[in-house]
C-alpha cells in the first residue's frame, strides 16, 4: 500500500518486493521456529503469523493511487495490532518490528510516523524483556538501533527522490525551453531567409523590370519619328530581360546571391555604370580610390546590390543627367559612394513603403549594410541632388581583393528609390 504513489520504477518496484519478502520470510521465520521447537502455543503462532501475512497482503491488494492517509493509518493499526499479538506469544516476532518501521516512515506523515517507530520499537523491546523474564540495556540496542537505520535510510530516500524529482523537472523544462528555442530559431531562420530574398528579388528581378519599362517607354515615345531610336531601346530591353532571365535560373539553381562571375568588384561598378549609361540617358562614372584591400564575397555582394538600388533610383526618380559611384578605402573601413546631380529628395519626408508604388529601396539597402556592421548615409536636398554612401568596416582577409581578383555577380538594374 503506498499513498504517496510516486510513478514506480525498477528501483522503487525492487525496494518495494524486497520489503514484502523481509516480512513474509520473518513471519514464516517465526511460524516455522515455533513448530520445530515445539514450543507451547505452537499453532496459535502459525495461525497468528498467517494472520499478519494475510493483513498485510490486504494492504497490497487496495489501489495504489486511491487510499488517503487515514485509510493507511488503519491498515497500519491492523497489521501492528496482529503483530502485538505475535510478540505476546514468540519472541521471534519482534524481528518483524524492522519492517514495520519503514512502512511506518514511508505511509505516516513525518511525526506521525516517528511516534508509530518509536511505539513500535518500545513494543519490542518490552515484548522481548517479557519473554525473557528480565530487562537488560542489550535487549534494547537491537530494536533502537534498527528504528534509527530505518529513519536513516528512508530520510535519505526521501531526499534523494525529491532531488530526483527537482532534477527532472529541470530537464523536462529544459527540453521544453530547447524545443521552444529551435522552434523560434527555426522561425527567425525563415523570416531572415525571407528577408533576404525579398531584397535579393528587390535589387534584382524588380529592378531589371522597372528597367525594362522605362526602356519600352521610351521606344513608344520614338515612334513612329525615330524607329531607330526605338529599336535600339528594345533591343536595351531585351538584353535587360536576359540578365533577369539570368538572375532568376540563378535563384531556382541556388538559393544564394548570385556571384559576381569573373569580374572583380570594381570592375563589376564600372560595367554597372557604363550599361546605366547605354541604356538611359545619363551620363555614369565609375571611379577607384585607395590601394585595394581584402573583402568577403558578402561585403562585395552588398556593396554591389546598393549601387545597383541607388543608380535605380537615379534614373527612375531623379531625372540626373550625370552620377558617380566612388570606391574606396579609408584606413579599417571601404566605403561606396553614388552621387547625383538630380532633383534631390528630403529624406525625412519619404511614404512609407508600399506594393503599389514601390519605395523599399533605401531600406533594403540598409538591411544590406546594417547586416555587415556598416552604416548607410543619405544626402540630399530638394534641387540639390543625393549622395547615398555606404561605409562597411573591413572583416578578415577573403580570397578576393578589391579591384584585383575576380569576385562575383552580374548587374540587372534595381527599381525605385523610396
Amino acid at each position: 500500500m503506498n499513498t504517496a504513489a510516486p510513478t514506480p520504477t525498477p528501483t522503487t518496484r525492487a525496494l518495494t518486493w524486497c520489503l514484502h519478502l523481509l516480512i513474509v520470510g520473518l513471519l514464516a521465520l517465526a511460524g516455522a521456529r515455533a513448530l520445530a521447537d515445539s514450543r507451547p502455543h505452537a499453532g496459535a503462532i502459525v495461525a497468528v503469523a498467517a494472520a499478519c501475512a494475510l493483513v498485510y497482503a490486504a494492504g497490497q491488494l487496495l489501489p495504489r493511487r486511491g487510499p488517503s492517509r487515514r485509510a493507511a493509518a488503519w491498515w497500519l493499526a491492523a497489521v501492528g495490532a496482529v503483530w502485538l499479538a505475535l510478540v505476546a506469544l514468540t519472541p521471534d516476532g519482534v524481528w518483524v518490528a524492522f519492517p514495520l518501521y519503514f512502512l511506518q516512515l514511508h505511509l505516516l506523515p513525518r511525526r506521525a510516523g516517528l511516534t508509530a517507530v518509536a511505539a513500535t520499537a518500545v513494543a519490542a523491546i518490552g515484548g522481548f524483556a517479557a519473554h525473557q523474564g528480565s530487562f537488560s540495556l542489550a535487549m534494547a540496542i537491537g530494536p533502537a538501533l534498527g528504528a534509527a537505520v530505518a529513519i536513516a535510510v528512508v530520510w535519505g530516500y526521501e531526499a534523494l527522490y525529491r532531488e530526483s524529482e527537482h532534477r527532472r523537472r529541470l530537464i523536462e523544462e529544459l527540453t521544453a525551453t530547447r524545443a521552444d528555442l529551435a522552434a523560434a530559431q527555426h522561425t527567425a531562420g525563415v523570416l531572415a531567409e525571407r528577408e533576404r530574398l525579398a531584397r535579393e528579388i528587390h535589387d534584382t528581378l524588380a529592378q531589371g523590370f522597372s528597367s525594362i519599362q522605362l526602356l519600352l517607354r521610351a521606344a513608344e515615345r520614338s515612334l513612329p519619328d525615330r524607329p531607330d531610336a526605338a529599336t535600339r531601346h528594345v533591343e536595351a530591353a531585351r538584353q535587360a530581360a536576359v540578365d533577369n532571365l539570368a538572375e532568376a535560373r540563378r535563384f531556382v539553381a541556388a538559393l544564394t546571391p548570385p556571384g559576381l562571375e569573373g569580374i572583380t568588384l570594381a570592375g563589376a561598378l564600372e560595367r554597372l555604370c557604363a550599361t546605366t549609361g547605354t541604356r538611359h540617358p545619363i551620363t555614369a562614372r565609375f571611379r577607384l580610390t585607395g590601394d585595394p584591400v581584402p573583402l568577403s564575397t558578402a561585403h562585395e555582394v552588398a556593396l554591389l546590390r546598393v549601387a545597383q538600388s541607388a543608380l535605380a533610383n537615379t534614373v527612375r526618380h531623379a531625372h540626373a543627367t550625370v552620377a558617380g559611384v566612388t570606391l574606396g578605402c579609408l584606413g579599417d573601413h571601404v566605403t561606396l559612394e553614388i552621387t547625383d546631380d538630380g532633383t534631390g529628395f528630403d529624406p525625412d519626408a519619404l511614404p512609407a513603403p508600399d506594393p503599389e508604388n514601390g519605395g523599399f529601396g533605401l531600406a533594403a539597402m540598409r538591411a544590406r549594410v546594417h547586416a555587415l556592421d556598416g552604416t548607410l548615409s543619405v544626402v540630399s536636398a530638394p534641387g540639390h541632388g543625393t549622395t547615398v554612401t555606404a561605409r562597411l568596416p573591413l572583416t578578415s582577409p577573403a580570397p578576393t581583393k578589391l579591384g584585383t581578383e575576380p569576385v562575383t555577380k552580374t548587374e540587372t538594374e534595381p527599381e525605385a528609390r523610396p
